[in-house]
Parts: C-alpha cells; structure tokens; sequence
C-alpha cells in the first residue's frame, strides 16, 4: 500500500484543533492514515534583539516554526505508534546550529526543532517511528528575497558554490 504524507509550510500559526482537524480530513479523503510527516512551515522576522517585539516578532516566529512542529506531530503520533510505523521529517535551518545576525527568534525557533526532534526520535524509534531533522543552508525563496542585498551577498561568499541552495536540489536530496 502506497504510503500517505502530510507536508506543511503554511504561514501561519496552526493550533492543536486545526492540526487534528486537518490531518483527519486528509485520511477520511484518502482512506488510510499519514505515516509520513513533513513539518516544513517557516517564516522570519529578521531585527537586531533590542528591536524585538514580544508578539509580532518573538511569538509568530516560535508559534510558526517550532510551535506548529509540535501541534502536527502531537497529531499524528498516536496512531503512527499503534501501527508500529511512522516518519516525521522536521525542517530546520542551519541558523539552528550557529544563528545568524538579527535572527534571534529564528534562530532560537531552528533549534528548539532540533531538541525536540532528538527528543521525539528518542522517545519513538522502539514503536517504529523514525523523526529526523534537515538543516539547510539558505535557499532561494521569498524569504531570502526580501533580505538585504549586501548580507545575501555576504552568505554567498562562505556557501562553497558561492551561491543559494534552490528548493528543488534540497527536494531532491
């Protein structure tokens, strides 16, 4: 039987109800359970610490990356355990392992993945669930777009290839 993955990457804060709701509509329309994860949602909100406000930049950073990470797994779990068979992939960022200026709460939201996913694994690999995390470089999307020409320039020239990874090449990895 052909497995079923959920992929998200919506940009916006997604609750435990939601989550629930929306994985149940997606197996009711299928007729089986996800067994494959891909947490992938993701957004910045790029300003020096000392700028940082609470709500609009601090909270809709943690509640999109590493909030929404949490609500889909906690979702899926369950019944990926009493199957004895699941994959969670989690999408983190190489910020995650060294951060990056003006990136705090990105920072910050990229690594709290990857605790939670080392934790998540742990807590599972003996129930057949696999939880892994990817932390690419930068990659050519709106996000990096709508940075500051001279950083974007400056990233560049410590990738090895001198330029962005494309989303197709991480795809297919």
């Amino acid at each position: 039987m052909k497995e079923l993955a959920l992929i998200t990457g919506a940009t916006r804060g997604i609750g435990a109800s939601i989550a629930r709701k929306r994985i149940s509509d997606i197996e009711q329309k299928y007729g089986r359970t996800i067994s494959v994860l891909v947490n992938n949602a993701g957004i910045t909100r790029d300003k020096m610490f000392h700028k940082i406000e609470l709500s609009d930049d601090w909270e809709s950073v943690i509640k999109t990356n590493l909030f929404s990470c949490f609500c889909m797994s906690n979702a899926v779990i369950k019944q990926m355990r009493e199957k004895n068979h699941g994959r969670i992939i989690n999408i983190s960022s190489v910020n995650g392992l060294s951060g990056h200026v003006g990136q705090t709460n990105y920072a910050a939201s990229k690594a709290g993945i990857i605790g939670f996913t080392k934790s998540l694994a742990l807590e599972n690999a003996s129930k057949g669930v696999t939880v892994n995390a990817i932390a690419p470089g930068y990659t050519e999307t709106s996000m990096t777009k709508s940075m500051d020409p001279k950083i974007l320039e400056s990233i560049k020239e410590m990738v090895p290839m001198k330029r962005l990874c494309t989303p197709e090449e991480i795809a297919e990895t």
